[in-house]
């Protein structure tokens, strides 16, 4: 499988765009200063001090007990009339963001990973090369663990906090997400049909065949129950990842409900493949196509704060206030990457389920279909069968003769890594994530809806 051609030259362009075009024309950031998130500046003590009658720039006094100066904190009344003023967020703006440079890399990469793989598809429709390694695989994988580390050192600041309850919430959604993964991996596939079964039957068969064809003896690689275990092992830790974005989401799509003024047959196995794989991605462009509306939500925090500050009865001091104003805005890139690396996950699993698990996107008459479902004894083993050494390759010494026991056990290898292998890991993730989504965004409706109104 050589990596030539067209899709060499797709690569080294987007890495050459990625180095030299992206740091002065990124995505990322016409997303936040393009000028339609307005963001909510916290008043100065000057400001204050006027507000509650004093002369502005009036020194504060400082009172004396037994010849020590108590430097107290000047505190306002929580019912004072404060209107915070908003400005458009710009570059500059954005040097004190939180985590900005990992959302600027990871949304900027996406972007790059994703017109790589469109070239990559529009190549194999129009050229249908054989024999070549499509390279778009590559490039999603690169996305999902950039997402995967990303959602990584947030959750892991979470557990940096000594209050708030943040990490008993994530421990708890993980044991939540275990339990939940061990019941629907042990549902029969006649209600659950992701290909799990068929998959793993296909992978343990062709790696015990590949073995025995190197003369060793296996059972198999691994059980059943191990590969379920590991599946939930993993199912776990990405719902524990979700959890924040799913509840972030939910507060979010809430305040923008709020905020807006006004207020959508039978079919074979293949064509709903590919229909799926249609709505998954018109979805993740509809929450693309949302997330300002969201963003500003989140902005919108600051005065929702001072709003529900002035039914209090009490006093806080200038720097709480400030405080509570400037944190909505430095933490906007967190929430923002709580919002778009979820949506980053599962828009590539998808990609990788078309690409590895042999799907397409186009929707073709029963007796055309590209590829099956259904593998013969001759297709496990691939298309070709394993070639056996001839005389002439007994002689081969040297070089060609690593070269050509490298080639069978690479064509061994894709006879026991197969698209039906692919298909069923990759479909049962794509859905996984969207359920983990689902579960977190419901609870954090019901929670901000109810709870926190009660």
């Amino acid at each position: 499988m050589g990596v030539i051609g067209v899709q060499l030259v797709v690569t080294m362009v987007m890495a050459s765009v990625i180095q030299k075009i992206v740091p002065h024309y990124s995505f990322a950031r016409w997303l936040l200063c393009s000028g339609s998130l307005r963001w909510y500046q916290h008043p100065t003590e000057d400001e204050l001090r006027s507000l509650v009658g004093k002369q502005k720039g009036q020194k504060r006094k400082d009172r004396k007990y037994n010849g020590h100066i108590d430097n107290k904190p000047l505190t306002v009344p929580k019912d004072i009339d404060l209107q915070l003023e908003t400005k458009y967020i710009t570059e500059v703006d954005t040097l004190a963001l939180h985590y900005f440079p990992e959302f600027q890399w990871l949304v900027d990469f996406t972007v790059a990973a994703t017109a790589v793989y469109l070239i990559t598809e529009l190549y194999y429709s129009v050229a249908q090369p054989s024999g070549e390694m499509n390279i778009s695989v590559v490039w999603c994988l690169l996305v999902l663990a950039f997402v995967i580390k990303t959602l990584f050192s947030i959750t892991a600041h979470y557990f940096k906090l000594e209050e708030g309850g943040e990490r008993s919430l994530c421990i708890t959604f993980a044991f939540f997400f275990f339990v939940k993964a061990m019941a629907i991996l042990i549902i029969t596939e006649n209600y659950l049909e992701f290909g799990l079964e068929t998959g793993f039957a296909n992978f343990s068969d062709s790696a015990q065949q590949f073995l025995e064809h190197q003369g060793l003896e296996s059972q198999g690689p691994i059980s059943k129950l191990t590969f379920k275990l590991i599946l939930a092992l993993l199912c776990s830790l990405i719902g524990a990842f979700l959890t924040f974005p799913g509840l972030r989401l939910a507060q979010m799509h809430l305040d923008a409900l709020n905020l807006t003024t006004t207020k959508i047959t039978q079919m074979t196995e293949q064509t709903y493949d590919t229909l799926r794989l249609w709505v998954i991605i018109l979805m993740c462009t509809l929450r693309l196509a949302m997330m300002r509306h969201h963003l500003q939500a989140y902005l919108n925090l600051a005065q929702k704060g001072v709003d529900q500050m002035k039914k209090e009865a009490g006093r806080i001091s200038t720097v709480d206030l400030q405080k509570m104003v400037a944190r909505v805005f430095y933490y906007l890139c967190v929430i923002a990457l709580q919002y778009v690396a979820p949506l980053v996950m599962l828009l590539h699993t998808t990609l990788l389920l078309k690409i590895l698990g042999g799907h397409s996107w186009w929707v073709y008459p029963e007796e055309d279909l590209p590829c099956t479902h259904e593998m013969d004894s001759d297709s496990l083993m691939g298309a070709e069968p394993i070639a056996t050494p001839t005389p002439a390759s007994v002689v081969e010494t040297g070089a060609r003769a690593s070269v050509a026991q490298l080639s069978m056990a690479l064509g061994g290898l894709q006879t026991v890594f197969s698209p039906l292998l692919f298909r069923g890991l990759f479909s049962f993730f794509t859905w996984w994530i969207a359920a983990c989504l689902f579960s977190t965004s419901l609870f954090g409706l019901f929670y901000h809806q109810y709870l926190m109104a009660a």
